[in-house]
């Protein structure tokens, strides 16, 4: 269906991290390069293409386990907004391959309780057209575990683009069975004890014109 989509379209792109040299060894690693690096490549082009506002720009991988089980899933948020049309709530972008598993088999299979799963309220940026809201997602666990966090937007907002805002920025905190806030990195990985919490908040999307 997209044959010759890109005849028109030049790259001017000097070696570096997204056009590394492929005969000078070691060869550069690749991580996320399917979920996360691949987000960066289509927000990337939509801006300079001026076709919509930034979306979430990341799957937020989360995964969890110990030496018993594992487990790995990818959360949603919003899409950027474009000329005619606001941005999605809740929803992968970009990369869409993937469901999130349901909270009763979650539960059912996996030592933790789903306590929320919900839209993040006026994350999407503000513009004519409103970018998409991101999600909430909290578990407690209710055995000791490894998380980790490979996730982006938590530095830079997703941009908004023709005088529209830029969505919230995601962000991630771990509570413990005292009550104590701990802020978690975009990239991160921490022992977690059994009754620790775990919150996620995915960006929202850009909103598009003024």
């Amino acid at each position: 269906m997209n044959e010759g989509l890109m005849n028109r379209v030049h790259v001017v792109l000097p070696t570096g991290f997204l056009n590394p040299n492929f005969n000078k060894l070691p060869m550069p690693a690749v991580v996320g390069g399917n979920t996360e690096v691949s987000q960066r490549l289509t927000d990337t082009l939509l801006k300079a293409l001026s076709l919509s506002a930034c979306s979430q720009g990341t799957m937020n991988n989360f995964l969890f386990g110990n030496d018993r089980f594992g487990f790995y899933e990818t959360i949603c948020g919003g899409t950027g907004a474009g000329k005619g049309f606001k941005g999605a709530d809740a929803i992968h972008s970009h990369m869409t391959n993937t469901r999130i598993t349901d909270p009763e088999i979650l539960e059912l299979r996996y030592p933790v309780r789903l306590n929320r799963f919900e839209v993040r309220k006026n994350s999407g940026g503000k513009g004519k057209w409103r970018g998409g809201n991101g999600v909430i997602r909290e578990i407690t666990f209710k055995e000791d575990v490894e998380v980790n966090i490979l996730s982006q937007h938590r530095k830079e907002k997703p941009y908004g683009l023709a005088g529209g805002q830029p969505g919230k920025r995601g962000k991630q905190t771990l509570i413990i069975k005292n009550k104590r806030e701990i802020k978690l990195k975009g990239m991160d990985s921490v022992q977690v004890k059994s009754g620790d919490t775990v919150i996620i908040q995915t960006p929202g999307g850009g909103g598009y014109g003024k």
